[in-house]
């Protein structure tokens, strides 16, 4: 079957019936229809025939069977092997709210932050915030990356109770702080309600000069195509300011649009050469046979502000590192040196698409994945919850943390001490500083939003018509 639309495709169930005429005693009681439930098995056969097509594991699905249930629930009975070897592909019942999300729209108070316990019987938690976007209302009432929150409107966050407080459209934060190298209340609160913000991704850029280098330093936290030119022109200055190396800091950058991740790469790239490959994406057979052109390899772009001869670029991670984040790794290692400081990444190897219906009978959005990808020498080993393994192992674990381009912060010390060859010297006060490995072990959740849909891992395209 070929699709006319490449977008957004359209798909109806028919149904046909027969009157039969004959002669009875007593007609039968006439059946009322559910209206939900023959909405729902119309949205069902557009979700199953869009997926039959465009899904990457389309000889995995399941034959067609009509349905009434729950669309929700209907979407993940057809994915492959869900929630492991796809545990990405995700369907909501607003495909306005999915497009917003995707391009970096959404209604939040504007952090991210680790979550950790604070005490051995593992009940009590705390946010350590990480990231506070630009012009959210969490900037605007004050608040900022290390901030320590300890209560959410008079009442302790707990394992049970801290994702149903974020979930309030206002909330009252009370602030903690170390003292006496143990978390307290300072006594102050912090009121903020949601807005619908998007986020600028492009969040901070410096360059540190040090023992004759020129370091660039970028905090990128999402692949927007909205964003690419603020990103060429961060290039621009690392480019007239001498740059000879660069720390790219993704992570907090869970993926986005492949075509961004492909202008970061050819903003990156050591000897930038329009005929090299960046990456193959692989389709299933119905696609590639009435699109062949999908199968063509990308390659990189003619970026004026590529910074010509880096021999290695040093990128940030973490277990929130996804998706585009991924590529661009995976794109850049055939073509120079890519050291990773951090933890490992998501492991992320395959994007996604948007379908919608666009006769506008229902709302419902989907996002299926619909490719995986490969880089130049057809590498694509990422693909597994360990993602890549960092070249250097670093937690990123000691509060409060430390501000953007601060040269002591956990992970971007590191890559200075490598760049260098020299180990930084810290002071600090007993007071001041407090290793999360003596609150209790490992982060429950990692660089999390208090909206759900911020904490995806995605990597998508626009399909061209």
């Amino acid at each position: 079957m070929k699709f006319t639309s490449a977008k957004f495709l359209i798909l109806g169930l028919f149904l046909t019936g027969i009157i039969l005429s004959c002669k009875k005693e007593s007609e039968p009681t006439p059946i009322t229809p559910d209206p939900t439930t023959d909405k729902n098995a119309a949205v069902n056969s557009w979700i199953y025939d869009n997926m039959k097509y465009w899904y990457l594991w389309t000889d995995q699905m399941p034959a067609k069977a009509n349905s009434t249930a729950d669309p929700d629930d209907y979407f993940y009975t057809l994915l492959n092997d869900y929630p492991n070897t796809d545990r990405f592909s995700w369907i909501q019942e607003s495909s306005t709210e999915l497009t917003n999300s995707l391009n970096g729209i959404n209604k939040v108070f504007g952090i991210r932050y680790m979550v950790y316990d604070l005490d051995d019987t593992q009940t009590n938690v705390g946010f350590f915030i990480t990231y506070v976007i630009k012009n959210s209302p969490a900037a605007k009432a004050g608040l900022k990356r290390g901030d320590i929150i300890l209560t959410i409107n008079g009442t302790q966050l707990t394992r049970t109770n801290f994702s149903s407080l974020t979930s309030a459209e206002s909330v009252t934060f009370g602030m903690g702080k170390v003292e006496n190298n143990a978390l307290a209340l300072t006594g102050s609160t912090i009121q903020v309600t949601k807005a619908e913000v998007q986020e600028n991704p492009v969040h901070f850029w410096k360059v540190i000069e040090k023992d004759n280098k020129k370091i660039g330093y970028l905090l990128y936290s999402q692949f927007l195509t909205a964003f690419d030119d603020s990103l060429r022109k961060v290039f621009g200055e690392f480019k007239s300011k001498g740059v000879n190396e660069l720390v790219l800091d993704l992570r907090l950058n869970p993926g986005g649009y492949i075509s961004s991740a492909d202008v970061l790469s050819s903003l990156i790239v050591k000897n930038l050469n329009v005929n090299n490959i960046i990456h193959s994406d692989q389709w299933n057979a119905n696609v590639l046979k009435d699109r062949p052109a999908y199968g063509n390899p990308t390659k990189f772009r003619n970026e004026a502000n590529n910074l010509g001869s880096l021999n290695r670029v040093f990128v940030l991670t973490s277990t929130g590192t996804a998706s585009a984040s991924e590529l661009v790794i995976n794109g850049l290692r055939p073509y120079m040196e890519v050291i990773l400081i951090g933890d490992h990444t998501y492991g992320k190897n395959v994007g996604s698409v948007t379908l919608q219906d666009n006769q506008k009978r229902w709302n419902w959005g989907m996002q299926p994945i619909v490719l995986k990808t490969l880089n130049s020498r057809g590498e694509s080993e990422y693909g597994t919850k360990n993602g890549f393994t960092p070249t250097y192992t670093v937690k990123d674990n000691i509060i409060p943390f430390k501000a953007w381009g601060d040269e002591t912060e956990t992970l971007l010390k590191k890559a200075l001490e490598v760049i260098t060859g020299q180990v930084a010297q810290v002071r600090t006060s007993a007071n001041a500083r407090l290793s999360i490995s003596e609150l209790k072990g490992e982060p429950l959740q990692v660089n999390v939003s208090e909206n759900p849909r911020q904490n995806r891992k995605e990597m998508y395209i626009t399909l061209p018509e």
